[in-house]
């Protein structure tokens, strides 16, 4: 059994937020890059705000 403070985390690029390993993401942990639906749909908003500065 895995305790919660063990799971492997990772910084989502457009909140900048931490998040933890969830077991729907056990398969494809290494691909995952954001941490919700709603920053997964919002990366391009983030990509045209760093190419701006």
């Amino acid at each position: 059994m895995r305790l919660k403070s063990n799971l492997p985390t990772k910084i989502c690029p457009v909140c900048k937020r931490p998040f933890t390993w969830r077991k729907k993401w056990e398969r494809n942990w290494d691909e995952v890059l954001y941490c919700s639906e709603r920053c997964r749909r919002n990366k391009n908003s983030v990509l045209t705000k760093q190419s701006e500065e």
